[in-house]
């Protein structure tokens, strides 16, 4: 779970961030912008987060706040998984990223996986939405996050890495390399795995 103090701190980002959406008198805005700033501080203090930055990336949310949704491709092929090495932290995690907006879900994840793999998938089934503050994620994140993961079936495509990527393959379960946990978990892909043996397909969620 995470920090009390994050969770302080991203209600009152929240609170902020609906105030200056939804305020139209400038003297409570500019509370709000306090606020907001508060939040930013809070995070800095605890981590090596930029408060500068925090506040810009804070500011740059609109609307009313919501989880933010992420979106991870689950794809086998002869018995192994299809991983892909990130270059941030030169370890490996299922295909996937944020959610754009003006897609559905299968359109998010199956462009995805091209963009960071080089296969042409198709989504056939949601196998897991995940909080990913309860699966222990880590490390926290600004935010609240919430994990759409999407069983996958390669129809096209070769290996291919883009510019967020620097390796493709495919694992057996015994043999996973060191995992970007900011992304995915062991267990999270043990359960995948497990589904795949089986061929029960049951949809997880929390």
């Amino acid at each position: 779970m995470i920090p009390e103090w994050l969770r302080w701190a991203r209600e009152l980002q929240s609170i902020a961030q609906n105030g200056i959406t939804f305020s139209q008198n400038e003297f409570e805005i500019e509370r709000y912008h306090t606020i907001l700033d508060i939040s930013a501080q809070m995070i800095a203090l605890h981590s090596d987060a930029d408060k500068d930055t925090l506040v810009k990336m804070f500011i740059e949310q609109a609307g009313y706040a919501t989880p933010k949704i992420d979106v991870r491709g689950v794809a086998f092929r002869d018995n192994k998984i299809l991983l892909v090495k990130e270059k941030a932290d030169g370890r490996w995690t299922l295909p996937g990223g944020w959610a754009d907006p003006n897609e559905t879900p299968s359109q998010s994840i199956e462009r995805e996986v091209f963009e960071e793999s080089g296969y042409k998938v198709r989504a056939v089934k949601l196998l897991a939405l995940y909080d990913r503050d309860a699966q222990g994620h880590f490390p926290p994140y600004p935010f609240h996050i919430y994990k759409a993961f999407f069983l996958c079936e390669i129809y096209g495509g070769e290996r291919q890495t883009s510019n967020e990527t620097d390796g493709v393959d495919f694992f057996e379960e015994n043999d996973i390399p060191p995992l970007s946990e900011a992304r995915v978990r062991l267990h999270q892909l043990n359960h995948f795995f497990s589904q795949y043996r089986t061929g029960k397909w049951e949809t997880a969620f929390d």
